[in-house]
């Protein structure tokens, strides 16, 4: 089975709501449609509901059944309690004025709408850059009690090779701390998609073969996430041919119950992991699904503004197994 039919079989009538604040958005309103026909989403469309059914029209869409909210019509009584909600989550951050006015800002409305309970997950990213959509979920949403970050992992799928690459999309530099964080986290959503995870924590250096700051950093990321996670298979420093090369993987780090056979892969900057994913994407083939972003309270998603349909699609599957 197809990775996406087993994800989809997953979510399918289980009723999870997914909001998306780019509603008139052409890919997000296809993808919204099929969601809706394939009984995988339940979606909440924001925007205006002139501007939707202009879009179905000029695109042959059928928008039966699909939930709309004009955030500007909100029901008052609900817009109050909304109000009320945010006002008390960012006490002594925001004032009364500013917080009104963050709710008149899309990513704020949807992100709020998932808050309290009202729709399981978000999707957005397909007009609006990663800060509009992240900065909503980090001041609202926040993270999970036993995490300190957010990160963003990617699906990278090739026929039958499934791999999660972190991080590719959140933050520019990780110390040891975080790197062992994004590590744990990576492999929750590795077994998201049926992945037994093994840990790879990777450097330009495999167990000493080269010294710096860098190579330390690295090596403390995995003592601490063997503190943080025992039984988990993870190794480093590690170069990438020893923890994908068998052969490689036993000549650099003999005894490792990861190299050779690594499936996750924690990259030590956002510069190395977004280079790394970009290469195997153009040069290798795979199909890049993400940033997933991890570590919070609730899911949200993160879509590229180069995303396609089928990319919101897929990303709303997956968001909707996250809220499983």
């Amino acid at each position: 089975m197809d990775l996406f039919d087993e994800i989809a079989a997953k979510v399918k009538g289980q009723d999870k709501t997914i909001v998306f604040p780019e509603g008139a958005d052409k890919r997000i309103l296809g993808a919204a449609v099929r969601l809706k026909n394939d009984d995988l989403v339940e979606p909440i469309l924001l925007g205006t509901k002139s501007e939707i059914e202009a879009t179905a029209n000029e695109n042959n869409f059928d928008i039966t059944g699909l939930q709309i909210i004009d955030p500007a019509a909100y029901p008052e009584a609900d817009k109050k309690a909304m109000f009320d909600a945010l006002l008390e989550r960012r006490k002594g951050k925001n004032t009364p004025e500013q917080v009104e006015k963050m709710l008149e800002d899309v990513s704020y409305f949807g992100t709020m709408l998932v808050y309290m309970g009202k729709a399981d997950g978000m999707v957005s990213g397909a007009v609006h850059s990663t800060g509009s959509t992240v900065r909503p979920a980090l001041q609202i949403i926040k993270t999970k009690p036993n995490a300190h970050r957010i990160s963003g992992a990617f699906l990278m799928q090739k026929g039958d090779q499934r791999y999660i690459f972190a991080d590719c999309a959140i933050n520019i530099e990780l110390d040891a701390d975080t790197m062992a964080e994004v590590a744990v986290q990576s492999a929750e959503t590795a077994k998201l998609f049926g992945i037994d995870p093994k840990v790879a924590l990777l450097s330009f250096s495999t167990k000493g073969s080269a010294k710096g700051d860098m190579v330390t950093k690295v090596a403390e990321a995995t003592e601490k996430v063997h503190e943080m996670e025992p039984e988990l298979p993870a190794d480093g420093e590690m170069q990438f041919d020893a923890a994908v090369v068998p052969s490689v993987g036993e000549l650099k780090a003999p005894g490792s119950k990861v190299a050779g056979h690594a499936n996750v892969f924690i990259f030590p900057s956002l510069e190395a992991g977004n280079i790394g994913y970009k290469i195997a994407q153009r040069f290798g083939g795979f199909t890049a699904v993400g940033p997933i972003l991890q570590g919070l309270n609730a899911p949200i998603a993160d879509l590229s503004r180069g995303c396609s349909e089928d990319d919101a699609y897929k990303v709303a599957i997956i968001t909707a197994a996250q809220a499983l």
